[in-house]
């Protein structure tokens, strides 16, 4: 029986990613600055990340969840601000670090490593950095769009030996898994943690948000929920 070609939009990936799993994978810290909820990102002033580090991970983001078809990128939405909030102010604080660790494990078992968030992304950046200068003979955010598109999806596959470089005790995958996570957690979290800017993309994904009730749609079937989302803080998208 021949399987049947499947088209599925970014619309259908992010709302499916939203409905199947949760949408952090360690507790949310609220952004700490004030005004964060609404600031422009490139007036934003890392709090963790190096000046190096934050234009990698900047120009990693854009290539997640880029700025193109429907809906708007990670870069619209602020993620950047949420992942350098959420590593400021303590993410992972809460996972069990000591093993013995499994790298084959099932996601249902938690966190796997003995590095922090933060230290996976300072040697994470720093090694695909140093693989990037060795076959491109430039940094990651200098690269083409299909060159870091390229490059992520080698950290993914482990096709980037992190051993050979020098750190034999994290996987590529591993901190590309962490970004990934902290992209998409950025990307659909309520805006007080720093990303999801102006609810965009809620409204992408037809999202309500934090409304209080819904009981006069629980038994409205095939129609468009017309208002749109609200933010745990009151306002409205």
């Amino acid at each position: 029986m021949p399987i049947p070609k499947i088209n599925l939009s970014r619309r259908t990936l992010l709302m499916a990613t939203a409905a199947a799993v949760p949408l952090v994978s360690a507790p949310l810290y609220r952004a700490r600055a004030a005004g964060l909820e609404g600031v422009e990102l490139q007036r934003y002033q890392p709090l963790f990340f190096s000046a190096a580090e934050w234009r990698f991970v900047m120009a990693a983001c854009d290539r997640l969840i880029p700025a193109e078809g429907k809906g708007p990128g990670a870069l619209e939405t602020n993620v950047p601000v949420f992942i350098d909030q959420q590593l400021h102010a303590g993410l992972g604080a809460d996972v069990y670090m000591q093993g013995p660790h499994k790298n084959d494990a099932a996601s249902t078992l938690g966190f796997q490593h003995d590095h922090t968030p933060q230290q996976m992304y300072r040697l994470g950046i720093k090694l695909a950095e140093q693989y990037s200068q060795q076959v491109h003979k430039k940094s990651f955010e200098q690269l083409a769009p299909a060159e870091r598109d390229a490059l992520l999806a080698a950290l993914e596959k482990n096709s980037v030996d992190f051993a050979a470089l020098g750190e034999p005790s994290l996987k590529a995958s591993q901190f590309f898994g962490q970004l990934l996570d902290d992209t998409k957690n950025g990307y659909l979290a309520d805006p007080m943690y720093g990303g999801n800017k102006d609810m965009k993309a809620w409204v992408a994904i037809g999202f309500p948000g934090a409304r209080a009730a819904f009981t006069e749609w629980v038994d409205v079937h095939d129609v468009k929920y017309p208002l749109g989302p609200v933010s745990l803080s009151g306002k409205r998208a």
